[in-house]
């Protein structure tokens, strides 16, 4: 453990506690889990106190004092308190809050000066490597098609602002069309997979993103379209929802858990 990487956990929701289960299991080899937070610590001390090794409980900005690796998978509203001490400290941070990394974009310069690296996890997507791939030559078009069971998007601040009723519906509804950018301030909590693929592929103004409640499913559908100088993808993911939060797919802790496994593996598949 003592040559372990140090790992902290910003949030301890339906993400946050499966890939704080996994690695004290031993499911992450090479990584050890250090710390946590969350915003009730007296709750957090309760969930992972009886962890193999119970980890530190600090807060937010306390973490990266103590690890090499955070993972940030807490409220988009705390995002910086997270990310600016992990960026300061020239450590590596996981962001699930994708869409808030849009509007901190000065981080990425930071870390190019503090040697901190900022990762981010394939989630709730399929294909990012692809997108990576295209980017290296020209991509001309890449639109991103979201369908979700209305609950998965109750409360999302484009439905509040706009009044718009999705509690009734008997068809799907497209609720939303816009650039990746308008959908990461719309939708916080719902579409970070439209800012992750905006920062593999063109830009957050130039990726097109329509959002739909469609009360006829149960399960998070993302669909990706692409054009380049290198071909065209057609990418489609089915993701189960969480049973503790309906808004994110259970894939997504399990995309934090291999993309950690990837800082130790021998051998890694995909780029």
């Amino acid at each position: 453990m003592g040559s372990d990487l140090k790992l902290a956990i910003a949030g301890l929701g339906a993400i946050g506690m499966k890939v704080a289960r996994a690695v004290d299991a031993g499911d992450v080899p090479g990584v050890s889990l250090v710390a946590v937070s969350a915003n009730d610590l007296g709750r957090a001390r309760e969930r992972v106190s009886e962890f193999s090794i119970p980890p530190e409980v600090a807060p937010l900005g306390s973490l990266a004092r103590v690890a090499d690796i955070i993972v940030e998978c807490a409220p988009a509203a705390v995002f910086h308190e997270v990310a600016g001490p992990a960026i300061e400290n020239g450590r590596t941070l996981l962001p699930l809050s994708v869409g808030a990394l849009l509007n901190h974009v000065d981080l990425v310069e930071r870390a190019r000066e503090t040697g901190a690296r900022i990762v981010v996890p394939t989630g709730a997507l399929i294909g990012l490597d692809t997108v990576r791939a295209m980017a290296v030559g020209t991509i001309t078009q890449v639109k991103l098609i979201t369908r979700k069971p209305p609950r998965g998007l109750a409360g999302a601040p484009h439905l509040v602002e706009n009044k718009i009723e999705i509690e009734n519906l008997n068809e799907a509804k497209c609720v939303f069309s816009g650039s990746a950018r308008e959908a990461a301030i719309g939708f916080p909590a719902n579409v970070n997979v439209a800012a992750a693929l905006a920062l593999a592929g063109i830009g957050a103004d130039r990726t097109s993103v329509e959002v739909w409640a469609d009360p006829a499913i149960d399960r998070n559908i993302q669909s990706v379209a692409i054009r380049s100088d290198s071909g065209e993808a057609t990418m489609v993911m089915n993701n189960i929802p969480s049973d503790e939060n309906p808004r994110t797919g259970r894939i997504v802790a399990n995309s934090v858990i291999a993309t950690l496994r990837r800082f130790t593996a021998p051998l890694i598949a995909g780029t």
